[in-house]
């Protein structure tokens, strides 16, 4: 269950059990060295790096609206307020494959997220970024972003060997609790393997194998489900690289988890002390990594969109600040809080500024950074933390024994435990075992409901001029050269040994749009180029 328990209950958010007060007996089969050690040290329980004190985590947000050029503009505002990153977030359409000017995309172009279907539209994206300083993360498809973003980088002159960012990678759960590609589950896994191996020769500071547990998470998983099927996810992809000949200490110091947090504190934090420990003694112990950078996974996190609702949208902020804080307590790389329009759009200016302002005075203001681990040491903390890595652990086991991952990804097997979660969720807020101010309890009569509502109630309408500019730049394209390409990228996923990132990019390079690129795949697996039968590759 995610959320408050009830009242009087002694349990966390994940159900488990809690005492009134905990004492040093609780933690008596610790071990400092073993179990905890240095921040920076080995298994990395509290922290990645002895310089985690500084409180210097990423600032950043969540952004794209409309076309290149908005969300562009979006940026540049967001880096003056003093950003240190920016996640990057394609629109339903964009995530979907889905060309703007397919019949099917209209009502969605650009209304939650930014427009991007060719190489263009990436340039455009990143025109006059400080890309030598700011981070980009991307919630974006993770190939079609790598090769935008390669082919955009070089053309603004940078080398993409110094070029820092991260990209979500989630082949085995995208279809059943994010954007459906309609791809079967051997093309977005070789999609994602070829992305990971090629940029740790191209790319190598850019971290291509993000495990989103937030996205899988948000619909209403706890804490140890989220993990367990992050690393299920992270361990399938970890196996099958190298299988592929990829050394793991190639790959495996760009493995970044992007984690969710709701409003349970003490959980969230251990939840992320649990996960560097049982990070660590994996890829050591199971995978034979040596390289320190394997071992010290990078964690950051999205504060939960779940927990903020559209009555009395002022409560978020409180929400948001709890969340960060927390996190900041725990020693994640970077934070991005989702805002007080969560429940109506993706965050608007006044929400972005609200949002940066809260990291920045826990970060300049509360000092609670000026200590790594400032919790570690509590007999409650420790508890907590030993406890889910053991839940976590199990739960994993208890997947793996069920099936091969792939087919349990193909036979709906996730699915289930998605929709579970979902029904849950809605089942613990109806009944009042979640309580939820604004909601369930705490409640108000809408006309006096009216802090933030105005603004957080705004939305972007469909960018109808990106699709007309979409629609007329594609009549004019070389269309023989275009032709040529898709039926080379078809060739390439026909041949299931061959890679599929230089295709794409000799795509992007010719003209083609990442949905015909994406209908191209799909005849190489012998489906129909356009899963919405609309015909021809879009």
């Amino acid at each position: 269950m995610t959320g408050s328990a009830a009242p009087g209950s002694r349990t966390s958010a994940a159900g488990i059990p809690l005492r009134p007060v905990y004492r040093p007996a609780d933690v008596t089969d610790q071990d400092y060295d073993r179990d905890l050690g240095e921040p920076g040290r080995y298994p990395y329980t509290r922290g990645r790096r002895a310089s985690d004190a500084t409180g210097a985590w990423i600032q950043r947000e969540l952004s794209g609206e409309g076309s290149p050029r908005r969300s562009n503009e979006q940026f540049r505002q967001l880096i003056a307020a003093g950003a240190a990153g920016v996640d990057v977030i394609g629109d339903t359409a964009t995530m979907a494959l889905l060309d703007p000017d397919h019949p099917m995309a209209g009502p969605a172009v650009g209304a939650a997220g930014v427009s991007l279907c060719r190489l263009q539209d990436y340039i455009e994206l990143y025109e006059g970024m400080p890309l030598e300083r700011i981070t980009f993360s991307h919630s974006l498809n993770a190939a079609f972003c790598v090769a935008g973003l390669y082919l955009a980088v070089r053309h603004h002159g940078y080398d993409p060997v110094a070029v820092r960012g991260s990209v979500i990678n989630a082949p085995i759960y995208a279809e059943d609790c994010g954007y459906a590609t309609q791809f079967p589950y051997d093309l977005r896994m070789r999609l994602a393997l070829d992305t990971v191996a090629f940029c740790s020769k191209k790319m190598p500071r850019f971290h291509s194998f993000i495990e989103d547990t937030y996205f899988i998470s948000d619909g209403g998983l706890d804490a140890v489900e989220e993990m367990a099927l992050g690393f299920v996810e992270i361990r399938e992809m970890t196996r099958l690289l190298i299988e592929r000949g990829v050394p793991v200490d190639e790959f495996a110091p760009r493995i970044a988890i992007l984690v969710n947090c709701r409003m349970d504190l003490f959980e969230e934090i251990a939840k992320v002390r649990a996960t560097r420990r049982l990070y660590a003694r994996m890829m050591r112990d199971e995978f034979g990594a040596t390289d320190p950078r394997s071992l010290a996974v990078n964690v950051t996190v999205h504060t939960s969109g779940l927990t903020l609702t559209a009555p009395q949208p002022v409560n978020n902020v409180v929400r948001g600040a709890v969340q960060a804080l927390a996190m900041a307590m725990a020693g994640v790389q970077a934070i991005e809080i989702s805002t007080f329009d969560e429940a109506f759009r993706t965050p608007g200016h006044e929400a972005h500024v609200v949002a940066l302002r809260t990291q920045q005075v826990i970060a300049e203001e509360t000092r609670v950074g000026r200590v790594a681990d400032p919790l570690g040491g509590s007999w409650f903390v420790e508890s907590l933390t030993t406890e889910l890595e053991r839940q976590i652990s199990d739960k994993v086991a208890e997947i793996e024994r069920v099936g091969p991952i792939g087919q349990l990804a193909e036979d709906g097997y996730f699915r289930s435990i998605f929709a579970h979660g979902m029904d849950r969720h809605a089942r613990s807020l109806q009944s009042g075992r979640l309580r939820q101010v604004g909601v369930n309890c705490h409640q108000m009569p809408p006309e006096e409901d009216t802090l933030l509502r105005e603004l957080a109630q705004a939305r972007f309408e469909p960018d109808t001029a990106h699709i007309a500019l979409i629609s007329g730049w594609r009549a004019g394209r070389d269309q023989a050269r275009v032709q040529a390409v898709l039926d080379t990228l078809t060739a390439a996923a026909a041949d299931r040994g061959a890679d599929l990132l230089g295709p794409i990019m000799d795509g992007f390079t010719a003209g083609a749009t990442q949905g015909e690129m994406a209908g191209a795949l799909r005849l190489g697996y012998g489906l129909p180029a356009d899963p919405l039968a609309f015909g021809g590759t879009q």
